[in-house]
């Protein structure tokens, strides 16, 4: 069969043929339909993030936003034929607390490996197997779009932390905003836009128009906000302040900035991964006493689990489809793989396909 494998001395990305795996007793063998690729995986493949390889091995198989068919239910309670999308995170001991209690995307690292990312080999081949826990199912009618589960599930996760910060009393949030229009960004929008907790989705960005990601923007009731012209620090004096903020862009001073976007009560919640080390000045008393006085919240997001993916298909199975066609971009096969790994201000999300 063949994989998109990274061999990180290079660091070097290419195609390879391997063995089609063979599931061990409780796993089961999936083929892939499509598999998509983010900013995550470009910064892997350029060498700046994960990328390290499982014991034994010297490159790591690409990709960890994938869909895909079980083929061999080897004797598991999942039916043959059922389209799926696999969770990321695996853990180095099944026996650890957070995997027994099922929260492993609250583990600490060097307790689990991320498939396609660091540890253990992703999805972005033809068949790769799996722990039929580690699947959720795919609504029958966006299997095409599958891939968008994981992603989406981060938005989720993010969701479900801020209104657990805020359970303890009567929160009534109106609006939200998005640092980033990547594709994590716009999918958010679109998930925060077709949802029922927010009247009002704003998302920030450094593009001109005429652009695809405004267009998408405004196609879907969101609010184009340029950073150029409105810093995130001068962000409610042009518009509102907002009660919950969804960060992207892992610019580091996003995340002091979005705690003085927020209104009283307001949440935050940081995803990106800066590079390297940032310094700047702050206002250290000013923050404190935003985050005191007006009973703000910071949050740090990363991964997601079971719960959030389950909320991230239905989803999925609800928003409008062309929704989900416009966010596509490009769809790539095999022989395609440096385009697909490519980026631009057209791209939004691009597609590697094993039936192109």
């Amino acid at each position: 069969m063949q994989s998109v494998a990274l061999y990180p001395d290079g660091p070097e990305l290419c195609v390879i043929e391997k063995e089609r795996p063979s599931p061990e007793d409780g796993e089961v063998l999936i083929r892939a339909f499509r598999v998509g690729i983010d900013g995550s995986d470009r910064r892997i493949a350029a060498g700046e993030i994960g990328g390290d390889v499982p014991d034994g091995e010297d490159h790591l198989i690409m990709g960890h936003e994938a869909v895909g068919v079980v083929e061999d239910a080897n004797g598991t309670d999942i039916d043959e034929g059922t389209v799926v999308a696999p969770l990321v995170r695996r853990p180095v001991d099944e026996n650890s607390r957070f995997a027994a209690n099922k929260e492993l995307d609250m583990a600490p690292p060097g307790t689990f490996h991320e498939r396609g990312i660091m540890g253990a080999h992703g999805y972005l081949s033809e068949y790769f197997v799996s722990d039929p826990a580690y699947l959720v199912e795919v609504p029958e009618s966006r299997t095409e779009y599958g891939f968008f589960i994981e992603p989406a599930s981060i938005l989720e996760k993010s969701l479900a932390q801020t209104f657990t910060a805020r359970s303890a009393f009567d929160w009534q949030p109106e609006s939200a905003l998005v640092l980033g229009n990547g594709n994590l960004g716009l999918l958010a929008l679109a998930r925060l836009e077709t949802g029922e907790e927010f009247d009002r989705v704003y998302c920030l960005g450094r593009r001109d128009r005429p652009d695809r990601s405004i267009d998408f923007i405004e196609k879907v009731g969101g609010t184009y906000v340029d950073s150029r012209q409105t810093p995130v620090a001068a962000f409610t004096g042009d518009y509102e302040p907002v009660d919950y903020v969804f960060e992207t862009t892992g610019y580091p001073k996003h995340a002091i900035d979005a705690v003085h976007t927020l209104g009283p009560n307001g949440v935050a919640t940081v995803q990106g991964i800066p590079e390297g080390s940032t310094s700047f000045d702050i206002d250290c008393a000013t923050f404190h006493r935003e985050l005191v006085v007006n009973n703000k919240a910071l949050l740090g997001v990363v991964n997601s689990w079971r719960p959030h993916f389950d909320a991230a298909a239905e989803w999925l199975g609800e928003v409008p489809e062309s929704i989900l066609d416009t966010l596509v971009t490009g769809i790539y096969g095999l022989d395609e793989i440096e385009e697909a790994f490519a980026d631009s201000s057209e791209t939004l999300k691009s597609i590697v396909s094993f039936e192109q």
